[in-house]
């Protein structure tokens, strides 16, 4: 069974695909998760921690995902594909992460308020962590840019800066895409994008070419 601040977390996304953020109630959030007010302020404080909390959990989720696909035992250009297409398709189903990594909120979003300077600091590690800070769209495309590079593998600091700049640019065409989605989708221009980088990884490497 989910541990209470995920059944909480749950139910305040639900709640979301009914109502804007201004009303969702925290009494009704506790109520669905079967749990009681005080064990959901006990967790997030106040709304605006929990809307941190949902936001923070959307980043994490998102860069695990990533981090999945780019485990596959494919071409390095395969991987870069994949995760283009992953973002796109996951942002088209999950409107908070789309507000996330555009940063387009719009009045149903719970764009989250920092917490305050001097506040006291969360009970719950994981609050704590949301309340430190979330991250900026900017941010997020550097995360996963350095994350595409580190499971590229490429050791050769005279190619890195080029891969880097692969690796971002893939991340950028994935949102241009979630913001105006057209066509047969991201696949091909990623493609065209990283011509060659196959081969560029194999340099990197070491590794003969396969040709």
């Amino acid at each position: 069974m989910p541990a209470a601040r995920e059944l909480l977390l749950n139910a305040a996304l639900a709640a979301l695909e009914e109502l804007p953020w201004s009303g969702v109630r925290m009494v009704d959030v506790a109520s669905v998760a079967g749990l009681s007010r005080q064990t959901l302020y006990n967790e997030f404080g106040s709304k605006d921690g929990l809307a941190r909390a949902l936001v923070r959990r959307e980043a994490d989720r998102y860069l695990h995902g990533v981090e999945r696909v780019l485990a596959q035992p494919t071409e390095p250009a395969d991987r870069l594909v994949s995760v283009a297409r992953w973002t796109v398709g996951e942002a088209r189903d999950r409107p908070l992460l789309r507000a996330l990594i555009t940063g387009c909120w719009g009045e149903r979003m719970p764009q989250p308020r920092p917490a305050r300077r001097g506040a006291v600091l969360a009970g719950v590690p994981a609050q704590r962590r949301a309340d430190a800070g979330l991250p900026a769209p900017h941010e997020l495309v550097a995360a996963v840019r350095d994350r595409s590079l580190a499971a590229l593998g490429a050791g050769r600091q005279d190619v890195r800066p080029e891969l880097a700049q692969r690796c971002e640019l893939v991340v950028r065409l994935a949102l241009s895409y979630v913001v105006a989605p057209v066509g047969d989708g991201v696949g091909r221009p990623v493609r065209t994008a990283l011509a060659g980088i196959d081969q560029l990884v194999r340099g990197a490497l070491g590794v003969p070419s396969a040709r």
